[in-house]
């Protein structure tokens, strides 16, 4: 019989899913039979299941009633191993309440430093008796939100009761230990010989340009403005930066970018997991220009490895992983350097032939290091301490 795992994720809605349903995938290639249990803390589910899991939800709520909706997790949760994801209350603090009360074992994985998005881990509330039990007490407390960065903080507490851990940069490496598991892609469903970009261009209305991608959630450490600052220098006509869906924050960031920088921006609406290499297909240039930031220098940004696995050619900043991550396969620049971009742009454009071919490589690189297969083979080292 094949053993069961339990994939707590964070908050379906949130964005976290993707690391989520990698995993899940991983483990299903592993023969192992793989639920995937979580809350969701606003519609529509972010990124959007694939149909291949299993997913169970539940929605998510403000305390007190988020109490109900942590016993509802803990019967759904019902694997041989429980696994994790991100040392959040809403998925490691329920992992821990489940260990207590069944004696599972829990593999915790690490994909961000949760803390550098609040000014790292000196953050502090500072405790004033009035607005204490205002916090607390009133509807828009922030002690009602079971995701306030104190419990946060506090939940990091309980990563001693992980049986093992996974990790997914050098950073948090050294800040967590644990075993590194890249982000991979499946290199077989992201194959270039599937798809053709002429095709892909016309479908989704960019045959006239040459298309600069970056799909994922824009925000400010993701460099996207010194991309369109890189686009007014060079001033062409015939280049477009295609943003492409995204888990919709409602800060207004986007819709600032794109009031700004409309004549450069192509924006597509979310799009399921199984329709991205089709879109991916149509660019001729994967961006990835993170800032050097608290939060960035933690990542491993999930682009990279959308465009290694479609042979694109890339353009990224020397920030965190990434230079390690390409290993000379793609085109690297200082970050929050507009002329550089503008530079390497020019450049690759010029060069396209040359720069495909760096693509390529940039594919045999991802399916040697960072495909299923090679998650595959990490991950079940990892298991077999703890089963």
């Amino acid at each position: 019989m094949k053993k069961k795992i339990s994939v707590l994720a964070p908050d379906l809605s949130g964005g976290g899913g993707t690391r989520v349903y990698l995993l899940a995938e991983v483990l299903q290639k592993l023969n192992y039979d793989v639920k995937v249990v979580g809350c969701a803390f606003r519609q529509p589910l972010y990124p959007p299941p694939p149909s291949y899991l299993t997913v169970e939800w539940i929605p998510g709520s403000d305390y007190p009633q988020f109490i109900g909706a942590i016993w509802q997790l803990l019967q759904k949760i019902d694997g041989d191993i429980i696994y994790a994801v991100k040392p959040r209350p809403t998925s490691l603090g329920i992992a821990v309440l489940k260990k207590l009360q069944s004696r599972k074992p829990i593999i915790l994985d690490i994909d961000d430093w949760e803390m550098s998005w609040f000014g790292g881990d000196n953050w502090r509330y500072y405790v004033k008796p009035k607005q204490l039990l205002r916090d607390i007490i009133k509807s828009d407390g922030v002690f009602r939100n079971p995701q306030y960065q104190w419990y946060l903080k506090w939940t990091h507490k309980l990563i001693k009761y992980a049986d093992a851990i996974t990790i997914n940069t050098r950073f948090l490496s050294n800040k967590y230990g644990g075993t590194y598991l890249p982000h991979g892609k499946d290199t077989e469903r992201f194959n270039p010989e599937n798809f053709s970009p002429e095709k892909s261009r016309e479908k989704y209305g960019m045959s006239d340009y040459k298309i600069l991608m970056f799909p994922g959630t824009v925000r400010p450490h993701k460099g996207i403005e010194d991309i369109l600052q890189a686009m007014d220098l060079l001033n062409r006509e015939d280049l477009k930066l295609v943003l492409v869906g995204g888990r919709i924050i409602e800060d207004g960031y986007v819709n600032k970018l794109i009031n700004k920088w409309q004549r450069w921006i192509i924006k597509l609406p979310q799009q399921s997991p199984e329709k991205m290499p089709e879109i991916v297909a149509a660019a001729h240039l994967i961006v990835v220009p993170q800032q050097l930031t608290k939060t960035s220098k933690a990542q491993f940004p999930i682009k990279l490895t959308d465009g290694m696995s479609m042979a694109k050619p890339i353009l990224a900043t020397k920030v965190g992983d990434i230079p390690e991550i390409l290993g000379h396969t793609g085109y690297l620049v200082d970050p929050s350097s507009p002329e550089q971009l503008a530079n390497k742009i020019n450049w690759i454009f010029n060069h396209l032939e040359e720069a495909e071919k760096q693509g390529q490589k940039a594919r045999e690189r991802c399916i040697q290091a960072y495909s299923l297969d090679s998650m595959a083979t990490i991950l079940s080292q990892v298991l077999e301490t703890v089963i």
